[in-house]
C-alpha cells in the first residue's frame, strides 16, 4: 500500500499510487495503477469532482526518467486544449462583448476576407469553418510555431467545400478562435487562459504552453517514440498524396499532416511548449481539467462563485450538429461549441474533450459530475490503447460516484 495517510473515509491507495480517494471508487483506482504505472519514465493522474467536491486525486509513475509524478505535474493534453480554448470565447461572450450567430468579420475584419463574411462564430466553435486544411496556410514547422502569422493566414484563407459542414479542424481551431479572442480583447490566448479560466477558478493547473516559472505547475517529459514515424519517407509520401483524396481520408490529411510537424514534439524540450497553439499544446493538470469541467458540470457554479450564466451554460450544452465529422472518418461527435460527447456508456451525458493520446477533460451536468485525465506517454505501439482511455474511466467514474457520499467537506490533504 502506498504510504499516503489514510482516514476511515478514504481508501487504501495500491502500492505506487499516490493521493487520495474515496472507497467507492475501489475499481477505478486499482485499473489506473494497473495502466499507468510500471513504465520507466511514463506516469499520470485522475481526478474526480462530485458537485465540485474532490473525490478522487490520485496520479502514478513517473514525469520524466528517475522523477515521480505529483499532484503539481502537468503533461500535454493536445486537443483537450481545445475545450479550455472555447471556454474563454464563451467568457466573453458571457459579457456580451461576442454574440455567437454574428459573423467573426464583425469583431475581426480582416476575416472577411475570400468569402468569409458570413461565417459566424457559432460556425468556428462547432467546426463548420471550412478552414481545417494545414497545406494552404502553412509550409511547415516554423509557419506553424508563428501563432500570429496563422492567425493572419487563417484571415485571409479561402473557406474550402467543407464550409458548412463538421470537419475537424484539428490545429487551425485553435488559431480561429485566438484571432477572435485577440480581435475583441487586444491579448492572446496564453493571458485568456490565465485571466479567464485559470485565475476565476482558483487553479495552478491550466496554462498554454510552457508553465511560467512562478506556477507550481511543472510539465511531464513526454514518453514513447512519439510521432516520428510520421515523418519517414514512406509515410510522409502516402500522408501527402492523401490531400487530393475525396471523402474523410483526405480531409483528415489535409487537417492532421504537414511535412516536418511531427518534429513538434521531438526533444525533452519539444518546440510544441514554446508557442501558442490553442488547440493542442495546453499543459493542464489533472485537477486542473476537474475544476474547469466542475464548473461546467454544475451550472456555471465553481467554490460558490458565478463562472459561467445559467443562459451561457444552456447554450454551451446545446449539441449543434448530429452530422457525422468528415475529417474524423464519420464518427459521431455530435459537436457542441467547443466540446464532443462520446456514444459509449458514462459518457452519453456529459460532455467535454479528448486530446492525442486519450488525456481528457469531462464535465456530466445531469450528475454534476466532472473529470479530469492526463499522461505523457505517446508512442505508435500503445496510442489506440491510451487514445481509448476514456472508455475505462467514464464508466468507473460514474459507477464510483452513484454510490459516493455526498459530502461537502475536502478529503485529507493530498500528499505531495
Amino acid at each position: 500500500m502506498s504510504t499516503v495517510a489514510t482516514a476511515p473515509d478514504l481508501a487504501d491507495l495500491p502500492t505506487g499510487v499516490g493521493g487520495y480517494a474515496t472507497p467507492e471508487f475501489g475499481p477505478l483506482i486499482r485499473t489506473f495503477a494497473r495502466l499507468m504505472g510500471g513504465q520507466p519514465g511514463a506516469g499520470g493522474a485522475l481526478t474526480v469532482h462530485l458537485h465540485g467536491t474532490p473525490l478522487v486525486e490520485i496520479w502514478a509513475g513517473e514525469s520524466a526518467p528517475a522523477t515521480p509524478w505529483t499532484a503539481d505535474t502537468g503533461a500535454i493534453v493536445f486537443s483537450a486544449t481545445k475545450g479550455i480554448a472555447a471556454t474563454v470565447i464563451h467568457r466573453l461572450a458571457d459579457r456580451g462583448l461576442i454574440d455567437y450567430d454574428t459573423p467573426v468579420a464583425a469583431y475581426w475584419p480582416e476575416f472577411a476576407a475570400n468569402g468569409k463574411e458570413r461565417i459566424t462564430v457559432r460556425h468556428l466553435l462547432s467546426h463548420r469553418a471550412g478552414l481545417s486544411g494545414l497545406p494552404d496556410i502553412a509550409a511547415g514547422l516554423d509557419d506553424i510555431l508563428d501563432h500570429q502569422l496563422m492567425e493572419q493566414r487563417l484571415a485571409a484563407a479561402k473557406p474550402d467545400h467543407l464550409l458548412g459542414t463538421p470537419t475537424y479542424h484539428a490545429l487551425t481551431y485553435g488559431w480561429l478562435l485566438a484571432g477572435l479572442a485577440r480581435a475583441v480583447t487586444g491579448r492572446g490566448m496564453a493571458e485568456l487562459f490565465r485571466t479567464e479560466i485559470a485565475e476565476p477558478l482558483g487553479t495552478d493547473g491550466i496554462h498554454l504552453g510552457r508553465p511560467p516559472a512562478t506556477s507550481a505547475t511543472t510539465a511531464a517529459t513526454m514518453h514513447g517514440g512519439r510521432l516520428g514515424f510520421v515523418g519517414t519517407t514512406y509515410v510522409s509520401l502516402v500522408l501527402g498524396r492523401a490531400y487530393s483524396l475525396p471523402g474523410a481520408l483526405g480531409a483528415a490529411a489535409r487537417a492532421l499532416f504537414l511535412p516536418g510537424l511531427e518534429d513538434f514534439l521531438e526533444g525533452d524540450i519539444p518546440p510544441i511548449l514554446d508557442t501558442e497553439l490553442p488547440a493542442g499544446n495546453g499543459v493542464c493538470t489533472a485537477t486542473g481539467l476537474a475544476t474547469l469541467y466542475g464548473a461546467l458540470a454544475n451550472g456555471g457554479m465553481s467554490q460558490g462563485r458565478r463562472f459561467l450564466s445559467p443562459a451561457t451554460m444552456k447554450t454551451m450544452r446545446h449539441i449543434e450538429t448530429y452530422s457525422l465529422d468528415h475529417a474524423l472518418m464519420y464518427f459521431p461527435m455530435m459537436w457542441r461549441m467547443g466540446y464532443h460527447s462520446l456514444p459509449m456508456p458514462g459518457a452519453r451525458a456529459g460532455f467535454g474533450h479528448i486530446g492525442l493520446g486519450g488525456s481528457f477533460g469531462w464535465a456530466d451536468p445531469n450528475r454534476g459530475l466532472s473529470v479530469g485525465f492526463v499522461h505523457n506517454r505517446l508512442s505508435l505501439s500503445s496510442l489506440t490503447t491510451d487514445q481509448l482511455a476514456s472508455a475505462w474511466v467514464l464508466p468507473l467514474v460514474v459507477r464510483g460516484a452513484r454510490s459516493a457520499r455526498r459530502t461537502t467537506q475536502l478529503p485529507a490533504s493530498r500528499a505531495a
